[in-house]
């Protein structure tokens, strides 16, 4: 039972001046963080006296002061917590109730704080700052602390099991649209330096707001290695996908076919007329894309199939190739000609997660090499955590899309209350 006359250690004014200029002179993080050293022999009473005034507050009284007690509820003594630092870990004294229902706000019942520091090498890292960059900062930063790239190493590899946590959690079981794409980034690998494709999986949900599903990383791409990727979905609790937007990439329809029967198919218009272009002569691409135009702006299916046949009767004998294609895809090209504008500008092309590959890119464009794919993985991770720091709104006009897409997709799933 804590005696009411009792109270923590106070530090006079000059005690703290100098440990504080004894903090101004250390010029490594042992010497700051160590046991005996500066920060901590601030930082324990300073936290021990706010977790005090926390206690004051949650009964309404000072140990002092029991006369003006108003509750059945007091003070038992304290319980010990360790909390973790980049060179060590404090002990402090966290104060007890007796009814056990004191929450403190500063360091809660099950939280180790991780330093200051730590938190921001890991946003410069998730910016995709080299290592020997987050040095020069941190030591700008904190006075001309010094830092070592393999400190910086230690630190953001307690990223990799929350990433992994994050590629392993439940999800939700419909969505309504998810984009497929792929980007590329070399790797070295038992001594040699491999191409490796990441795979990004990034999902609309039914409030319409983006959500990253996953990243899988794989050398070839397959329909066996799409069946693992939509296998995993499964296993994390998606049920059913009404809509996938795709670029093309090998094998996945036949995948998603296997895994998701109902879901449907949209190849990127914009991609499949990027690639037809690359095929046709300089001289005759303003013509040929102002034909191909009326294809894929064409009101209704079969206008557009009208114009798709007057495409191929004036360009099949000179590009063969291209007419093909467009032959050959069209059961998933023309998948959005059957939905009204608000669906059909969502996707009929694969923008939205372009987009948030540049985002991506421009985060990894100063890692030219990664040393493994956990090292890929855990930037990618912290990339993702960033972005999805701006995606607090649902798509413009959600609620007429999901009301349309319930009528589509009638008996699928149930409208959320947006």
């Amino acid at each position: 039972m804590e005696h009411p006359n009792r109270s923590l250690p106070a530090i006079d004014p000059s005690t703290v001046n100098k440990l504080l200029n004894q903090a101004m002179q250390s010029k490594s993080l042992d010497e700051l963080f160590s046991p005996q050293g500066p920060v901590l022999q601030i930082f324990k009473p300073i936290i021990e006296a706010m977790l005090k005034a926390e206690m004051t507050e949650h009964l309404g009284y000072e140990s002092s002061d029991a006369r003006s007690k108003k509750t059945t509820n007091s003070r038992n003594g304290t319980s010990s917590k360790t909390l973790k630092t980049t060179a060590g870990a404090v002990q402090i004294d966290v104060p007890r109730d007796r009814d056990g229902s004191f929450e403190p706000k500063i360091i809660g019942k099950h939280q180790t704080k991780t330093t200051e520091l730590e938190k921001r090498i890991i946003s410069l890292y998730a910016k995709g700052m080299s290592t020997t960059d987050i040095c020069t900062q941190i030591a700008e930063l904190y006075c001309d602390v010094q830092v070592s790239p393999g400190f910086i190493s230690q630190v953001t590899e307690k990223v990799l099991p929350l990433a992994r946590e994050w590629q392993g959690r439940q999800l939700e079981e419909i969505y309504p649209v998810i984009f497929f794409d792929a980007i590329h980034y070399k790797v070295r690998e038992e001594g040699r330096i491999v191409v490796k494709a990441v795979y990004v999986v990034l999902a609309i949900t039914l409030e319409g707001k983006r959500e990253v599903l996953g990243f899988y990383i794989g050398e070839s791409e397959s329909a066996s290695f799409w069946m693992q990727v939509f296998s995993d979905l499964q296993n994390r609790g998606v049920k059913d996908i009404l809509i996938a937007c795709v670029d093309g990439l090998k094998g996945l329809p036949s995948a998603i076919s296997n895994i998701y029967p109902k879901t449907e198919v949209q190849l990127c218009v914009v991609h499949q007329i990027r690639n037809s272009i690359k095929y046709v002569g300089s001289a005759n691409q303003r013509e040929f894309l102002q034909d191909l135009k009326k294809v894929y702006t064409s009101s209704n299916e079969s206008l557009a199939l009208a114009e798709l046949g007057n495409l191929e009767s004036k360009w099949q004998d000179r590009y063969p190739v291209v007419t093909r294609s467009w032959r050959q895809n069209w059961d998933h090209l023309s998948t959005f000609f059957k939905y009204p504008p608000a669906i059909r500008t969502m996707i009929y092309t694969t923008n939205i997660i372009e987009g948030f590959n540049r985002q991506l890119r421009k985060v990894t464009k100063n890692k030219g090499l990664f040393p493994s794919n956990d090292s890929l993985f855990k930037l990618l991770y912290l990339a993702t955590m960033d972005a999805a720091k701006k995606w607090t709104m649902p798509r413009h006009n959600w609620a007429l899309t999901i009301g349309q897409l319930s009528i589509y997709f009638e008996g699928r799933f149930k409208l959320p209350l947006l």
